[in-house]
């Protein structure tokens, strides 16, 4: 059995997500084909890389990203630190040949992900994206209903991703509230239905900062000021001219992690309800209405965990939790790894994201539709 030893850069949350994937690889997905060992872990300090290998039993804890690129035991590195270090890594990463996968946004910047676009032609790796919301049965199903024309033209979409950690006024000022809502929740959603609707061709956004000010998290007895949105609401077209909006926020009071979309096409419309991704909703147009209603009107499809083998477990009637679309992302990243064939969403996807991200920002300031 081929074997893959990764190196995971960063200690934080994601960095645990993606540790439980490389775990749990083998109960999910009855295959023999090759396995993952994670045998470096790398955190920005030595007590917090310590803690995190003796966690997951990787073998070596580091606290320089060059010194897990540079291993040539290494096959794959995973980059899970926040998006302001990704730059520095990716670069070297490539350059290393080594294969990636990378937790969203790809970069800091557009200027950034300019750096990874100017050396990905020479790049060798797979590639892959940490854009889990598309690798849920319920996403994949609809993409493959919109792909075969069940909905027909498409004339009019909405996608949300709500969340309320922000709508509290002293909510200390962290990393991710200083990058910024279109970066943190906007790139998931913005990929998922743009992925979905086929592309947007352009943009006018509006965002709001619902406080002038925050805690400081290294000292709560300071307030510092925020200058990065607290949500984005972006009207886009796609080619044919239909449009939709898009939403994004962590001041949503009520809201938990609420992904949802709805998109309505000349042939029937496709529904996915927040908090419930165990089933699609599809109503097709040329259902008959009679008599009495016939079988006209939203159809609820079981989509649960009916991945396709050789995963299997739990079972595929079973509820379905957030993890799992992290679970079947990293699977789809290593079946690519493992076969030679390029990543999907890979790094390109990335830069896309980014740019379209970049475009939305200047949209709010300008209050001007920008093309993507």
């Amino acid at each position: 059995m081929k074997e893959y030893k990764v190196g995971i850069i960063g200690s934080g949350f994601i960095a645990r997500v993606h540790a439980y994937g490389y775990l749990n690889l083998p109960l999910f997905y009855d295959q023999q084909e090759f396995k993952v060992t994670v045998k470096t872990v790398c955190a920005a300090h030595q007590s917090s890389a310590d803690k995190f290998a003796a966690q997951i039993g990787a073998a070596k804890a580091v606290t320089d990203f060059r010194a897990v690129i540079d291993d040539p035991e290494i096959d794959i590195i995973d980059i899970a630190s926040p998006n302001d270090c990704h730059c520095e890594q990716l670069l070297a990463a490539m350059n290393a040949g080594k294969h990636i996968y990378c937790d969203k946004p790809l970069t800091a910047n557009a200027a950034e992900a300019d750096q990874i676009a100017a050396v990905l032609p020479s790049y060798r790796g797979v590639s892959q994206m940490t854009l889990q919301n598309r690798f849920f049965p319920a996403t994949l199903r609809a993409k493959q209903l919109i792909d075969e024309g069940r909905i027909g033209e498409i004339l009019e979409f909405r996608g949300q991703y709500l969340h309320s950690g922000s709508a509290d006024p002293n909510a200390p000022l962290k990393w991710k509230l200083e990058a910024g809502t279109i970066a943190d929740l906007g790139s998931h959603i913005l990929d998922l239905v743009d992925y979905l609707t086929g592309g947007f061709k352009s943009v006018c956004a509006a965002t709001h900062i619902a406080y002038p000010d925050r805690p400081s998290a290294a000292d709560k007895t300071r307030r510092l000021p925020v200058t990065a949105e607290d949500n984005m609401h972006v009207l886009a077209t796609l080619a044919n001219g239909a449009c939709g909006v898009v939403t994004a926020s962590k001041i949503a009071t009520g809201a938990e992690d609420e992904i949802g979309f709805a998109i309505h096409g000349s042939k029937g419309a496709l529904r996915l309800d927040p908090m419930n991704w165990d089933k699609l909703h599809f109503y097709d147009m040329s259902k008959s209405s009679s008599p009495m209603g016939g079988e006209k009107g939203w159809c609820a499809i079981d989509c649960g965990q009916r991945y396709a083998k050789p995963a299997g477990f739990p079972t595929p009637k079973a509820a379905i939790g957030w993890m799992r679309g992290h679970m079947h992302c990293l699977w789809n990243f290593l079946s690519n790894v493992h076969a030679g064939t390029p990543g999907d969403p890979g790094l390109s996807r990335g830069i896309y994201i980014q740019h379209m991200m970049e475009k939305i920002r200047k949209s709010a300031q300008s209050a001007k539709w920008l093309d993507i």
